[in-house]
């Protein structure tokens, strides 16, 4: 199963309390909950590049399945992490104490990310 393709966000649940406790200030997350986000994922074997472009922000993250590698995470701060596939529909990834999933199911990404007792998840469908 192929994640490449462009999808836009349909719904998030927790986003306001997930980005407070991720430290950032309140007017990026009051800005950032409204807008529309585009997420572009070109698969290449095990090869990955994931483009996010939310209003005018642009948070771009390559990796391959199983190898280190440094990626941006939503505060802008980059951190070393490892990303493994789980079945042929679902990314793993744990940075710096935030554990990140994406499934693929059909035309629809659910991306769950959990830190302590807190998860943000949203739902984006291909378009």
């Amino acid at each position: 199963m192929s994640f490449t393709g462009k999808y836009e966000l349909q719904s998030q649940e927790n986003f306001e309390a997930f980005m407070k406790a991720l430290g950032l200030p309140d007017d990026q997350i009051q800005k950032g909950k409204d807008i529309k986000s585009i997420s572009e994922i070109v698969q290449d074997g095990k090869k990955f590049k994931i483009t996010v472009t939310t209003g005018s922000k642009v948070m771009k993250n390559e990796f391959t399945i199983g190898e280190e590698c440094e990626m941006e995470m939503l505060t802008g701060e980059k951190v070393k992490a490892l990303v493994q596939m789980e079945g042929n529909n679902k990314l793993v990834a744990n940075l710096k104490g935030l554990k990140s999933v994406t499934e693929l199911n059909g035309d629809t990404i659910t991306h769950t990310m959990t830190m302590g007792d807190l998860t943000y998840k949203r739902i984006s469908k291909r378009i």
